[in-house]
């Protein structure tokens, strides 16, 4: 595959972001990859766009290379984009995806301007790679990298891109079709947590036809079923002794039932610009396991019936729910536009990460959520014994005050710069210095081929 990586870093090679694409193609040799500095050299592309025109045209993927400035990416991406769609190339039929570095701090709508952006251009695009600045030299980073990797061209083989949401603003295509069932016999335990009546016939369809097309055992729970005692009191009961104060059995029924699956799929018609009522009182009850991200690993995909593209908040705290939980989000398959194919994408996109035991690196919602419960537990620990048990088992205490060698060298750094003479002298060093460990990876990747 010839893959062109469309650097927006306006530090050009210097850029720690396209390492990771410099990595990715040492791995695998077999695609063609090209770079285009845009965000170095985008004054000269103003002036000229031909040569940025035959790489995009020659390619079959592009990948956007970033970091993330201020809530979205730099500004001479921007510019760049802006002039990729004046200059009216047909990019219809070529994949995109991106890659972005940060330390999370709005990276999601960064992600998202670049998506919109893309889907607007007529590319097919691919969820891609929000990447801490650190996480390359680390071999998490790097087993990160190559899963992405290998989900892209997966995505790519089997047409499996991401539904434009923004370009149906009300149901186009509401007809569910449900085959029959397939006579093999099923393995696996999957759990579809739904909310539905006698009137939500739509979603009932949907949940049918993901049932008949996925190749693992299902089961349905409608939480409209089960019998609440009440919605959380905020008693915080269950901070010290991990036990809700009712005793109608939820707390148990979560943990043995629903968060023992495999895998998780929710299952609702869009309600007061929400996932409903019943769905509020299942996820307060689930404080019942405190801070605590139980469920961490576990895929999770949505069956949504309504006008879930005009639903911009919902949307957000869908993708928050997976991140800050550490699921992969495998996809929302609504029944505003080809629902028949969305639902399938779902089941395959699930069984893929069941199979690979596939997993992303938490974005924003996630990292800063997550912090945000880190400090609140490490003060309360005396009184959230629960939590603070769990967060000192997965290393959530990650707290960047202990990290004093760091510091002092930023004093001693900080110090030197400030001196206009050593400044000077120093040059293009610190950023030679910078990129000393991604180099390193790189060429380790080399040696042991």
């Amino acid at each position: 595959m010839k893959i062109l990586v469309l650097n927006g870093s306006p530090k050009g090679d210097y850029s720690i972001t396209l390492q990771t694409s410099i990595y990715l193609s040492k791995l695998h040799p077999e695609h063609e990859f090209k770079y285009l500095n845009v965000g170095q050299r985008i004054k000269a592309i103003e002036k000229d766009f031909s040569e940025a025109e035959r790489m995009i045209k020659e390619a079959d993927l592009l990948i956007f290379s970033y970091p993330v400035y201020t809530f979205l990416a730099p500004y001479q991406l921007h510019k760049f984009i802006a002039l990729l769609k004046e200059s009216g190339i047909n990019l219809k039929g070529k994949f995109a995806t991106q890659i972005s570095t940060s330390k999370h701090f709005y990276d999601v709508t960064a992600h998202k301007y670049i998506q919109d952006n893309c889907q607007e251009m007529g590319l097919k695009y691919i969820k891609g790679l929000s990447a801490d600045m650190e996480d390359l030299p680390l071999e998490k980073g790097q087993k990160e990298a190559k899963a992405f990797f290998d989900f892209l061209m997966w995505s790519v083989d089997n047409d499996i891109v991401e539904p434009d949401l923004n370009a149906f603003t009300t149901p186009k295509n509401i007809k569910i079709d449900v085959p029959q069932e397939t006579e093999e016999n099923k393995s696996g335990d999957v759990v579809i947590i739904a909310d539905f009546d006698k009137k939500d016939v739509q979603l009932q369809k949907m949940i049918s036809r993901f049932q008949n097309v996925f190749n693992r055992k299902t089961r349905v729970v409608n939480i409209r079923d089960y019998q609440f005692k009440g919605g959380c009191l905020g008693c915080l009961n269950c901070a010290t002794s991990g036990e809700c104060v009712y005793k109608d059995g939820f707390a148990e029924y979560l943990r043995k039932e629903l968060n023992s699956a495999e895998a998780r799929v929710f299952a609702f018609t869009i309600k007061d610009h929400s996932m409903g009522i019943q769905f509020k009182l299942y996820d307060d009850r689930s404080f019942c396991n405190g801070h605590r991200s139980v469920t961490m690993g576990m895929p999770v995909g949505y069956l949504v019936s309504g006008n879930y593209s005009e639903e911009k908040n919902l949307q957000t705290v869908l993708e928050a729910r997976a991140s800050v939980g550490e699921n992969f989000l495998c996809g929302v398959a609504t029944d505003e536009f080809n629902p028949n194919e969305e639902i399938d994408k779902l089941a395959k996109t699930i069984e893929y990460a069941l199979q690979n035991k596939h997993t992303q690196p938490q974005n924003f919602y996630g990292i800063g959520g997550m912090k945000i419960f880190r400090d609140l537990i490490w003060i309360m620990q005396g009184f959230m014994k629960e939590d603070h048990k769990f967060y000192k088992a997965h290393n959530q205490y990650d707290f960047p005050q202990k990290k004093r060698g760091m510091m002092l060298l930023m004093y001693l750094l900080g110090g030197a710069l400030s001196v206009p003479k050593i400044k000077a002298k120093m040059g293009n060093k610190m950023n030679e210095g910078m990129l000393m460990p991604y180099k390193k990876v790189i060429e380790d990747l080399e040696k042991n081929k």
